[in-house]
């Protein structure tokens, strides 16, 4: 089991930065590939930036690629997300998860879930 809790979101202007941050319970953390998600009023929830349990390779949705940096520490079981030049559109709450497959997690389909934390950018 890994139980996941997030914080760090906030409200900034555009073009201002964020950082998310998740920590993750369970011996385990080590063995599974983490990954940032998010939800807009309305809209589906998506993909946004997966990492391996190496730390070796990362992945991110287009919309946020040389913006957005996930990163990882197993040592202190946290998970991050770095979100620079923000934009009105990247408004919404954000869900870290986990599974032992990064794969699974660019598919959408994570074994465990956050609580979310609200991210919202004003023009």
């Amino acid at each position: 089991q890994v139980q996941l809790v997030e914080s760090g979101g906030g409200l900034v202007q555009a073009g201002g930065s964020l950082r998310l941050s998740c920590a993750a319970s369970g011996r385990t953390f080590s063995t599974f590939a983490m990954g940032w998600f998010r939800q807009a009023p309305g809209k589906e929830c998506e993909f946004v930036a997966a990492i391996n349990w190496s730390e070796s390779n990362t992945y991110y949705t287009d919309s946020v690629k040389g913006r957005f940096t996930i990163s990882r520490d197993n040592a202190k079981n946290m998970v991050y997300l770095q979100m620079n030049s923000l934009k009105p559109e990247d408004t919404a709450v954000y869900y870290c998860a986990a599974h032992r497959l990064r794969s699974a997690l660019v598919a959408g389909s994570p074994a465990y879930w956050g609580q979310g934390t609200q991210v919202t950018v004003s023009s």
